[in-house]
């Protein structure tokens, strides 16, 4: 693929480095046109953070979860990994080095992070990137998806695992 294309256009006489430079531009005022709605979703989350409300939500659905034999650890995975890749990465990086790779919490969640996708990161910041302003379909289906990754995960894990 990366010498069938730029050979490809040669032979079509496409000015390839110029049309990469041109698409380079482009890619820089959608990198500034995109600053704004990253900064507002990374305040979002560290104001979830910071403020306890995800220490709260975990405290009224642990013991559901230990009832039912899910590792309660695993919980703050699920609603962070549709807010931010990274924060969501480095818990599972702190799981994993709490309760080791091999352990059933370190397997969900290695399971959980390649299952489900920073929904709300990529709506925010791609859809306002080129002005979608209504995408209330596509954080239905996202957040459904997510939720659906998140539960197969766990729940592909307790079958094979434990």
């Amino acid at each position: 693929m990366i010498t069938f294309i730029p050979l490809y256009a040669i032979t079509r006489k496409v000015p390839v480095y110029e049309s990469f430079v041109e698409g380079a531009k482009d890619g820089f005022g959608t990198a500034i046109a995109i600053i704004p709605h990253l900064v507002g979703m990374l305040v979002a989350i560290s104001v979830f953070r910071a403020s306890g409300a995800l220490d709260f939500m975990m405290g009224f659905i642990a013991p559901a979860l230990k009832g039912i034999g899910v590792p309660p650890e695993v919980l703050p995975l699920g609603l962070l990994r549709p807010l931010t890749g990274t924060g969501s990465l480095a818990y599972t990086t702190d799981l994993i080095s709490v309760h080791g790779p091999d352990s059933l919490i370190g397997m969900i969640a290695s399971t959980i992070q390649g299952s489900t996708d920073t929904t709300l990161y990529v709506l925010t910041v791609y859809f306002g990137a080129v002005g979608i302003r209504n995408g209330r379909y596509a954080l239905k289906v996202g957040l459904f998806s997510d939720i659906v990754g998140f539960v197969a995960s766990i729940a592909v894990c307790l079958l094979a695992f434990s």
